[in-house]
């Protein structure tokens, strides 16, 4: 108990709040909240489609902020997958709204305004409220094609050439990212097909509409339970406690790694009031038992970031993108 009160006072002062505990709970002390509540139903963008990571995790952190009453008004989430996220980007930067207006984010949230500058979009504008994790990316087969390692994945990618079908969300972001990383390090002609949401390109590969995916572990972890999918490589820095077969590139010998944020922002002309309600709703968030469990059971990584911490962590995660793209040459 000790352990998570004292976890649970250090996001939530990370968040610029003092807090009371008792018998297992947290309340705010002082008149930080009390400034400013929502006065209607809250719309909570998702920068993609229905049952990808970003989905499940907005409605996931939907249920936790209804179930400990963290806010007077309900959160809606409200899916805009269209253009790797550039619906999304224009809907939330034009909000009518601002204070009532908030959004998950992905790596797309750097990617898609560099890709496309006639959205007219500067991430700097918008608010920092949290960085709520970091999601990991593992190398996914359908378990009947018979590939158990990487080299049997390049080998089988190689005889295919461009037949060879990787299945992603979006054109010019994490997915596509990860395919050229791929393509560029093994020699591989692999065609990237994008479609809308992880969810839905989990089940192409789970139907053997697709040879391979770059999925994130909560959109592949049914197919995989239920054995139709198999990973046979991951992203990440060491092996993932549930993929523990799945090595790291780093392990084979590629110094490469790489994960994809899952922030919550603030529409552009956010209140500083509103803002500063958001920071502590989505800090006693992270603090409950509920998201401490998903992260585990999920195999995300990352700390609670808000206010110039997260600002900080965009531009050196912009820039880093920004090098990704331009050998891409997706941009200039």
């Amino acid at each position: 108990m000790e352990a998570t009160k004292a976890f649970r006072k250090a996001v939530l002062a990370c968040a610029g709040f003092g807090v009371a505990l008792s018998a297992g709970s947290i309340a705010y002390s002082g008149s930080a909240l009390a400034a400013w509540e929502p006065k209607k139903p809250v719309e909570f963008v998702v920068m993609a489609g229905k049952g990808g990571g970003a989905d499940k995790l907005a409605r996931l952190i939907q249920s936790i902020i209804a179930k400990h009453k963290l806010a007077s008004k309900p959160f809606t989430p409200i899916n805009k997958p269209g253009g790797s996220g550039a619906e999304a980007l224009v809907y939330a930067n034009t909000a009518k709204d601002p204070n009532h207006t908030i959004m998950v984010t992905l790596n797309s949230f750097y990617t898609t305004p560099m890709r496309q500058p006639a959205i007219n979009v500067d991430i700097t504008k918008f608010a920092p409220i949290a960085r709520m994790a970091e999601d990991t990316f593992l190398l996914w087969v359908n378990k009947d094609s018979g590939i158990t390692d990487v080299g049997s994945f390049v080998a089988a990618a190689k005889k295919a050439g461009d037949k060879w079908i990787m299945a992603g969300t979006g054109k010019g972001q994490e997915d596509q990212l990860l395919t050229d990383f791929l393509n560029t390090a093994y020699d591989l002609k692999m065609k990237y097909v994008p479609y809308k949401g992880g969810g839905r390109v989990a089940k192409e590969l789970a139907g053997n509409n697709a040879n391979s995916t770059v999925n994130n572990p909560s959109e592949q972890l049914g197919f995989y339970q239920a054995g139709k999918t198999a990973a046979i490589a991951a992203f990440t820095p060491a092996r993932l406690e549930l993929f523990g077969d799945a090595p790291t590139f780093k392990e084979l010998g590629k110094d490469f790694v790489y994960f994809m944020q899952r922030s919550v922002v603030g529409a552009p002309g956010m209140s500083e009031e509103a803002e500063s309600f958001y920071r502590g709703v989505f800090a006693r968030v992270y603090a409950s038992d509920e998201w401490q469990t998903y992260m585990q059971k999920k195999s995300l990584y990352g700390g609670f970031l808000t206010g110039k911490r997260l600002k900080a962590y965009w531009a050196r995660e912009k820039a880093i993108h920004k090098a990704m793209l331009t050998k891409m040459g997706e941009i200039k």
